[in-house]
């Protein structure tokens, strides 16, 4: 397993994290993810550290705190083995301070992920989503005051837009408050809008990208695919309107194109998905996600050997869209390349 900085801070992280999701599944999308109950998620944490996998990510709306719970139960006695990342601000519940990120959400949802997770401290703390009715010098001194409380040792945000994680990068920087390190962000050859701003302010700004949904919501599983009808099993009859939408040919082309690399690597679509993740700038961390020990071996296959630059070309053609402005004439025009060259292809 390959070890890489978390943006940058000191803290190394493998380069494939687990997603617990999956862990305790209950309601009408977490259900549909899986249903692990603990000692299902014992095993699934001994293969990941078998292979060098430490990192687990989850948060508190995950089948309304299930998740953390069997994730704490799982781990228990390996606490210093593992590395726990766990996200908070979305609503679980309908009164008026069970939502945000003001500083009595902050602290009380800190004191009840930790409680869950049966720890007393947090590795890597993330927003799960800006919070606009909170003034962001609330939202980043609460958590700078955590750091130093030892509650938590990163921070981060997830499903923030550019001018957000500035604005809230320019607060810590002006009080010297504890900065964002990790950037949880939507990334698969079927959705690269994380290039167009969020990578480059990575790169400027130290803040490593943790991918969820690496498959594209469960599209890049190889089961879909020009001709190819939705299997009757598929966890997209029940899930497709809460993730990211995919164009229709984007989907076909992309597919032809990681099954052709794919049988010319003597992987599947999904190692081969992965690992093209893995090689793309700012990504510190790509988490999988398995409802089972054979899915979990499967992704597993993802690292230890690298595309070639003629796959990768290729893969890039197949998923490339148009660049919405301001960014299309960087991509088309060499004067304005020349000025501010794209990151990614």
């Amino acid at each position: 397993m390959e070890y890489r900085n978390l943006g940058a801070s000191g803290l190394k992280v493998p380069v494939l994290s687990f997603g617990a999701g999956t862990f305790g599944g209950s309601g009408p999308l977490f259900s549909h993810w899986g249903t692990t109950d603990v000692e299902e998620a014992r095993r699934l944490v001994d293969i990941c550290l078998e292979a060098g996998v430490t990192l687990f990510d989850t948060a508190d709306v995950y089948s309304n705190g299930a998740s953390e719970e069997v994730l704490g139960e799982a781990i228990k006695g390996r606490r210093d083995a593992v590395l726990i990342s766990t996200k908070a601000g979305l609503p679980t519940g309908d009164g008026p301070n069970d939502w945000g990120s003001s500083r009595s959400r902050l602290i009380a949802s800190v004191e009840a992920a930790l409680k869950r997770l049966g720890t007393d401290y947090i590795d890597i703390f993330q927003l799960h989503a800006f919070d606009a009715s909170t003034p962001v010098e609330e939202v980043v001194s609460t958590l700078d005051r955590l750091v130093a409380d030892g509650k938590l040792r990163y921070i981060g945000v997830s499903n923030f837009s550019g001018w957000q994680i500035m604005k809230s990068l320019a607060a810590a920087e002006k009080h010297g408050w504890t900065r964002y390190v990790a950037n949880q962000v939507y990334y698969s050859l079927v959705g690269r809008d994380y290039e167009w701003d969020l990578m480059p302010l990575g790169k400027d700004q130290g803040l490593g990208a943790l991918v969820w949904s690496p498959l594209g919501w469960g599209r890049l599983t190889g089961k879909l695919g020009r001709g190819k009808s939705l299997p009757q099993g598929s966890r997209l009859h029940e899930t497709a309107g809460f993730g990211p939408p995919v164009d229709d040919e984007l989907l076909y082309r992309v597919v032809d194109a990681l099954e052709q690399v794919a049988t010319e690597a003597g992987k599947t679509v999904p190692q081969v998905a992965i690992n093209w993740l893995i090689q793309r700038p700012t990504v510190s961390s790509v988490i999988i996600g398995a409802r089972n020990e054979e899915q979990l071996h499967q992704n597993l296959g993802a690292v230890g050997w690298s595309l070639t630059k003629e796959q990768i070309e290729k893969l890039d053609a197949a998923s490339a869209v148009t660049a919405p402005y301001p960014h299309f004439p960087y991509r088309r025009q060499e004067g304005f390349a020349r000025l501010n060259p794209p990151l990614a292809g």
